[in-house]
């Protein structure tokens, strides 16, 4: 949690820094990355979003296949969620009762259900999806915070045409090095009445 904390003061010190002077915005944020190791990279925010992917379609195979994909959930939120650095910001798509998830058990109720906690979630991860495709809008990389904003599209398993979904992330790296996401954010496109 400290880490955390430490990313997020070091990442705002930085952007007012640099708000008042430009000049001073790289020589900040490379004192902000040799002190929290090395900056995240666009490929590692593209690689991560490629597991992601695949954590998405697994969770709905083994569903699929009648293993157990509440473990599979587990194990793909363990990986790549940063629930053991601290709160994540957790907006899921299909939420509008209970549509904001800070903790690990609502981010799980969302992929799998079947939790009495969150009616309305029906399992969006055993729906179940046979590709998740990402295109970005962009990809800003401050020291060790990435943003990525753009579209993904979810084909379905049983046919149909792909979903497009709107998307928001943020990625911090802990203290091994690897990225965790500590805000998903992802909504249905706008559609005018």
């Amino acid at each position: 949690m400290k880490t955390l904390k430490f990313t997020f003061l070091a990442l705002f010190m930085t952007l007012a820094f640099a708000a008042c002077n430009p000049a001073a915005e790289k020589v900040q944020t490379e004192s902000a990355v040799a002190e929290k190791g090395s900056a995240i990279t666009e490929n590692e925010v593209v690689a991560i979003q490629q597991v992601w992917s695949e954590g998405i379609v697994s969770i709905g195979k083994v569903y699929l296949d009648g293993g157990d994909y509440v473990a599979a959930a587990e194990n793909h939120i363990d990986k790549l969620y940063g629930f053991e650095l601290g709160k994540v910001l957790f907006k899921p798509t299909l939420a509008s009762e209970k549509q904001f998830r800070l903790t690990k058990e609502s981010a799980l109720s969302y992929f799998v259900g079947k939790n009495p906690d969150y009616t309305e979630d029906h399992g969006f991860a055993i729906k179940p999806w046979s590709a998740v495709r990402w295109e970005s809008a962009g990809i800003t990389v401050l020291g060790n915070v990435a943003l990525a904003m753009g579209n993904y599209y979810f084909t379905p398993a049983k046919g149909g045409d792909e979903v497009k979904v709107e998307y928001s992330f943020a990625y911090v790296k802990d203290e091994n090095g690897n990225l965790k996401i500590v805000l998903h954010d992802s909504h249905v496109p706008y559609a005018a009445h």
